[in-house]
């Protein structure tokens, strides 16, 4: 047999080099498949093993597939009615609620839907496929309440009697003048997590009482002129840049304002609304705190967090909160660019304070807090401070924080998300929680903790009786 010439074991030892390379480098499997697949282009090579290109391999597009049904068609694609989802309902119907988070998609409100059941007083489709509002022409008790929070609904319509697609024009049975539509009736309209871009139509719900169109494409507060019987407003999470006072300043009862994560930079449009309770402006662009004159005497509940808020722009005399709020007892500044607790020392009816995130360095920056932590600082019967949150600030770092926190403000029971005395303690004695030592202390403690609390359900649950019995007066 003829020897080898030298090219030729060069050739033969580079190959070998090459495949252990690459059995060492992506393992003995990929060397595998690297062999099979150089044997079917070989294979299938016109001259029997030849260099040819290795064609690539199909991109694996099934993802893009996804949601789709048998023949190609789309989830959207099928019409499905709420009388296909529940097969037993009656004419006789008065609260109809549809919620989707499993089970068949509803994707058609049906233009006859008020024809089906007209007694109905409360409609909820949540968390379906809806992408128009359709069918609530004429409901003859008068709905009350309606929900379509989680769909895919592009624009309000139908509210004032326009456009039902169950009788055209908007007119009665009978014919002649055109019907009020549903928004005359509605005292709730929740039509959040859409992707609406106009809330201007909800001009004419003139009886709503609460309001939710959170999580959708709004750049502008529109259409509540006018709505004087309006107590709660959710407008959060939105692209909402303004605070217009010609849109608020009627809202003479309203209690609830919540436009949290929307781009605002500056509170207003509150001059009137002298019955505010809460108001959330969390995750804005506020740098500093105003326009607040008129819930000096109303404001429990403030929310700001994830602003670019500092000491200066916290403490401004005129109208934010360097003034006595005598009601405030929730302030939430978490997430801010705060370096001391002296801006809010003066707020005597705080029970709650949160400031975590923030740039509080040291213990001289949190001892105006301890003003607070008395028993004669409360205001309104509030006895002290109850609770701080201050993690993720430099002075939680420090040594023995938690002690240190509870004998500068004596009220504390909580300080971040841990009870003082509980188990964060590594003990059952209180570091200023009062009531006493060991289990006895514990035991007090905790009688008390539930007497609270029964106490705020109970007080919640009478609030919400007299707003319900308010806007069954004003109907």
């Amino acid at each position: 047999a003829a020897m080898p010439s030298a090219s030729s074991a060069a050739s033969a030892t580079l190959a070998l080099y090459c495949t252990v390379s690459a059995v060492s480098s992506y393992g003995l499997s990929s060397a595998r498949r690297s062999r099979r697949a150089s044997a079917a282009a070989a294979a299938a090579s016109p001259n029997g093993g030849g260099v040819v290109g290795v064609a690539a391999p199909p991109l694996p597009l099934e993802w893009t597939q996804m949601g789709q049904q048998e023949g190609g068609e789309g989830p959207y694609s099928v019409v499905r009615y709420p009388w296909d989802v529940i097969q037993d309902l009656t004419a006789d119907e008065t609260d109809l609620t549809l919620v989707g988070t499993h089970g068949q998609k509803i994707t058609r409100m049906g233009t006859d839907l008020s024809s089906r059941y007209p007694h109905l007083t409360r409609l909820v489709i949540r968390s379906h496929l809806l992408r128009k509002m359709e069918g609530l022409g004429h409901f003859r008790e008068g709905l009350t309440l309606l929900e379509l929070y989680d769909n895919q609904i592009e624009k309000l319509e139908g509210l004032d009697g326009e456009g039902d697609g169950d009788r055209e024009g908007g007119e009665s049975e009978g014919g002649g003048a055109p019907t009020k539509g549903v928004g005359a009736t509605l005292t709730t309209l929740d039509m959040s997590y859409n992707v609406i871009r106009s809330m201007k139509p909800v001009s004419s719900c003139p009886h709503l009482v609460e309001l939710y169109l959170a999580q959708n494409k709004l750049k502008e507060i529109k259409g509540l002129k006018g709505l004087k019987k309006l107590r709660k407003i959710d407008l959060g999470a939105n692209r909402i840049r303004i605070m217009p006072g010609e849109e608020l300043g009627e809202l003479e009862n309203l209690e609830e304002l919540w436009v949290g994560k929307n781009k605002i930079e500056r509170i207003g449009g509150l001059e009137k609304l002298t019955k505010l309770r809460r108001l959330d402006v969390q995750a804005n662009r506020l740098t500093s705190i105003t326009g607040l004159t008129s819930q000096v005497d109303t404001l429990e509940e403030f929310y700001l967090s994830h602003n670019g808020i500092d000491d200066e722009g916290a403490s401004d005399a005129e109208s934010g909160l360097a003034m006595r709020f005598t009601k405030l007892n929730t302030l939430d500044l978490s997430r801010n660019r705060l370096t001391s607790t002296r801006p809010f020392a003066h707020l005597g009816a705080l029970e709650e304070l949160w400031m975590s995130g923030n740039r509080i360095a040291n213990f001289e920056d949190v001892e105006p807090l301890s003003r607070l932590g008395t028993p004669d600082s409360g205001e309104g019967g509030v006895v002290g401070l109850n609770g701080v949150y201050l993690e993720m600030n430099p002075v939680a770092d420090e040594f023995e924080y938690r002690k240190k926190l509870a004998e500068m403000v004596p009220s504390l029971t909580q300080i971040d998300a841990d009870m003082i005395g509980g188990t964060a303690a590594h003990g059952l004695g209180g570091g200023g929680g009062g009531g006493g030592q060991g289990m006895e202390g514990l035991a007090a403690r905790m009688r008390r903790m539930q007497e609270l609390a029964i106490a705020r359900a109970r007080e919640q649950t009478e609030r919400a009786e007299r707003e319900r019995e308010r806007a069954e007066e004003g109907r």
